[in-house]
């Protein structure tokens, strides 16, 4: 990756990624039935479900030499969603991300989709959530390394085709989201280095996975789960010994 010589071109790829893939998903989805389209939002949902359970479950147990299965993690989880939640909560990070898709709706004339923000809102969180946003930003800037950003690209670039064919345009406008918040964190990835050490990817990881699976279940089901208001339990992972 000797070619790519400035920091930020990952998270560049990434958002242009969105971009084609929503704007794929959002011509190819005019010519679905609604049926379809439910039926590929139900498919996004159990992907994202699945993704987030297997990431879950492959940071809580391992296997020991003996065969024994050890689990670990679970008093980390419920302070970090107890703590980031209560947080969230008071701050409303979820109302702050439903305010601004909708300033985005009408400044981008979509005021007669019904379902642009949620449709922003939910492809923002699985774009945004996990280990490879934050360390791909950060290997972008430090050490002028987009392998793990263009490899998020490929995945973020299936999954808004997916949504954008399933829930609407809003999902295209995921890419503003990533963009700030990639950019922020290889913008101030010398502050943010030091405390990526390898029990806090551990951490970030196993916390951020559950999230993903919030969000998958929301896609399921009507009843939300403000998942936008958990995501200070991210810090709180991160800084968890």
């Amino acid at each position: 990756m000797e070619n790519f010589n400035f920091a930020g071109v990952g998270t560049l790829i990434n958002f242009f990624a969105i971009i084609f893939g929503g704007l794929i998903g959002l011509f190819g989805g005019k010519f679905l039935t609604e049926k379809i389209r439910q039926t590929l939002q139900m498919s996004c949902a159990v992907s994202v479900i699945f993704i987030g359970f297997a990431g879950t479950l492959s940071k809580m147990f391992q296997v020991q030499p003996s065969g024994e299965i050890k689990s670990d993690g679970e008093i980390l989880l419920i302070v970090s969603l107890i703590v980031g939640g209560l947080v969230g909560e008071i701050i409303d990070i979820d109302g702050k991300f439903e305010n601004f898709g909708t300033w985005l709706r009408k400044k981008s004339g979509n005021e007669g989709d019904s379902k642009f923000v949620d449709a922003f809102v939910t492809a923002s969180l699985t774009v945004c959530i996990g280990a490879m946003a934050i360390i791909g930003a950060i290997n972008d800037r430090l050490f002028h390394d987009p392998t793990i950003l263009i490899a998020k690209s490929a995945l973020d670039f299936i999954m808004v085709l997916v949504m954008t064919a399933g829930l609407g345009k809003g999902s295209i406008f995921s890419c503003i989201s990533v963009g700030i918040f990639q950019g922020s964190i290889t913008l101030f990835a010398g502050v943010v280095e030091p405390f990526m050490t390898e029990l806090a990817l551990k951490n970030l990881s196993l916390v951020g996975n559950v999230l993903i699976f919030c969000v998958g279940v929301n896609l399921m089901f009507e009843n939300k789960i403000r998942v936008a208001n958990l995501l200070p339990a991210l810090i709180v992972s991160v800084f968890w010994k």
